[in-house]
């Protein structure tokens, strides 16, 4: 289980807290496609969301899932329990590896009840669920570019809510990821001696993501391929910004021409 999903499971079981915890029957449902069904009661309605409540809490996810596609079924429009059995199904989904349908169901929290308690933190676990669906950075980015943008809306829409500070830590984890990607890219160019292209994605790379953790070995990097090029004006250019934005990164380091980080 991955770490997101992991915390997918420690969430979902969090936001029962203060709920009632009693033992609920099990229940047994008639599928609401039968013919001349009319629905059920208001009782049975309770009893199914006290049951999902126990499976949610339990783990039991497969039985959770079912319990709660049921129940959504069953609820009366605008009953005030939606938000919370959607965003449950959705954690279910995501825990049993359905990712683009726990996705489905955390928008629907969001955009269907924008104004539910929940809708920040649904929002939030869609980004979460694209961003683990982007595990490789080598790969193609459109999951985590749909989870960048996704936390940016959250960003934009709730802007005060606690979902939105942990929205910022996953927007820099995943600059971080694509700052890797750009290097690895400008790598591969490099070993194929295409240093032009290298340097472009070099560039774009410290532009974009000054502050990521490979941009000193990116930066350093756009100064051996200038060096190889014979483009000096380039070299001293860079080799002053190493020196005076990543000092440490200069030492031990022969790429840049001048006297040693540190030392005037």
């Amino acid at each position: 289980m991955t770490g997101l999903r992991r915390i997918a499971v420690a969430l979902a079981i969090t936001t029962l807290a203060g709920c009632g915890g009693g033992r609920s029957p099990e229940v047994t449902t008639t599928p609401a496609n039968t013919p001349d069904y009319e629905g059920a009661s208001p009782q049975q309605v309770d009893s199914l969301y006290r049951l999902a409540e126990r499976y949610v809490r339990r783990g039991r996810w497969d039985d959770a899932i079912k319990q709660l596609e049921r129940l959504l079924l069953e609820f009366s429009p605008g009953d005030s329990r939606i938000a919370q059995a959607r965003f449950w199904l959705g954690d279910a989904k995501f825990v049993t590896g359905a990712h683009l349908e726990a996705a489905r169901e955390f928008r629907r929290v969001s955009d269907e009840t924008p104004n539910d308690r929940l809708a920040p933190d649904a929002l939030l676990r869609v980004g979460d669920v694209y961003s683990d669906l982007w595990r490789r950075p080598e790969l193609d980015p459109t999951y985590g570019q749909t989870a960048l943008s996704t936390y940016q809306e959250l960003l934009n829409r709730y802007a005060n809510s606690p979902a939105a500070a942990r929205a910022q830590i996953r927007i820099a984890e995943l600059q971080e990821r694509f700052a890797y990607k750009e290097y690895r890219a400008a790598i591969y160019y490099f070993k194929l001696k295409a240093y032009d292209s290298a340097i472009l994605y070099l560039k774009d790379l410290v532009a974009t993501y000054p502050r990521a953790a490979v941009a000193p070995d990116a930066l350093l990097k756009l100064v051996e391929a200038y060096r190889r090029l014979g483009y000096q004006e380039d070299v001293q250019e860079t080799c002053g910004y190493l020196r005076r934005f990543h000092p440490d990164a200069l030492r031990g380091d022969t790429h840049c021409p001048g006297p040693p980080a540190g030392t005037s």
